[in-house]
């Protein structure tokens, strides 16, 4: 039986995916910069508004590369010591050298920080220049799992190397493939990759609320998505995915 994990950035997202049936959430805040490190309340509220489904809480203080001052790593840490503390079953981190290596001593130093937690190594994997050996590092370190597109910018491109991730893990980890999944691409995924475990989002758009509107102000600058427009998980389209995984 497949594991799904779905990437979410609210209470909302966790609640739709366990209602949708899915095994896990990674808890996130703006997606938009590709998930960073949610608030602390938000953690602790997810974690009371759900019962079955695991919560994973990614730790990553901002966006752009994975290659952190001492300050950042410090910060990471107590957010890792953190979301533990309050009830959170995993953590997803990810930090790399300059040269596009796994950071080791950072790595070490945030799993054990997490403790008993359930650690993934996640997208920053992609970014690596070797990634036969930073699966090895990883593995060595202890890692649960990684995170990973294959390189590319979908799972479907980059199928062919997570395939061989998974024969080369050889069950000592786990290979967990995310990015561009859906409902008329999982099966075939799920057929050319041969992982156990699969993350996606499954996001739609809604309007705002908001009666009065004003549109002249940007609150992300010039690159930004419109201010009365939400996202929000949407456990239908989790449904849709993971029966098609399964047909």
């Amino acid at each position: 039986m497949n594991t799904f994990e779905i990437c979410i950035d609210s209470v909302e997202g966790a609640v739709a995916a366990e209602e949708a049936g899915a095994d896990r959430v990674e808890l996130c805040s703006a997606l938009f910069d590709g998930g960073l490190t949610p608030s602390l309340g938000t953690i602790e509220t997810a974690l009371r508004a759900v019962s079955r489904i695991r919560v994973h809480v990614i730790v990553r203080p901002r966006a752009g590369d994975f290659i952190y001052s001492p300050f950042e790593i410090e910060a990471m840490e107590r957010d890792v010591r953190a979301a533990v503390a309050a009830g959170a079953h995993g953590i997803v981190i990810g930090a790399l050298t300059a040269e596009g290596d796994v950071d080791v001593p950072t790595t070490r130093r945030l799993i054990a920080a997490a403790g008993d937690a359930s650690t993934t190594f996640h997208r920053a994997f992609d970014m690596t220049r070797d990634p036969h050996a930073a699966l090895e590092q990883l593995i060595e370190l202890g890692v649960h799992r990684v995170l990973t597109s294959g390189q590319e910018v979908s799972v479907l491109e980059g199928a062919p190397l997570i395939a061989d991730l998974v024969r080369r893990a050889a069950g000592r980890i786990v290979i967990m493939p995310g990015g561009g999944i859906t409902p008329r691409n999982i099966a075939r995924i799920v057929e050319a990759t041969g992982a156990d475990e699969y993350h996606f989002a499954a996001l739609v758009s809604s309007d705002s609320p908001a009666v009065h509107r004003n549109l002249a102000p940007l609150m992300g600058g010039s690159l930004n998505r419109p201010e009365y427009e939400r996202s929000g998980t949407s456990g239908a389209l989790v449904g849709q995915v993971l029966a098609a995984a399964r047909a």
